[in-house]
């Protein structure tokens, strides 16, 4: 077996309680919880009403397309 070398150039974190490495930390040291009730759909027809979405991030603001 061969290994390849692998080279971390940066982190970040895109979560239901952060969406950056900032964030998401000190929601996971406060024990912040992501779940919530659900707002991106109509969840009326669902038995489930909550999800852990992610919050204020628009993949638009990062992809044209």
């Amino acid at each position: 077996m061969t290994f390849k070398r692998v080279v971390v150039t940066g982190a970040g974190a895109l979560t239901p309680i952060g969406n950056t490495l900032q964030q998401y930390w000190e929601g996971l040291k406060a024990g912040k919880s992501g779940a919530a009730p659900i707002t991106r759909f109509n969840a009326s027809l669902f038995k489930t009403k909550f999800a852990c979405e992610i919050k204020g991030f628009n993949i638009e603001d990062f992809m044209d397309r």
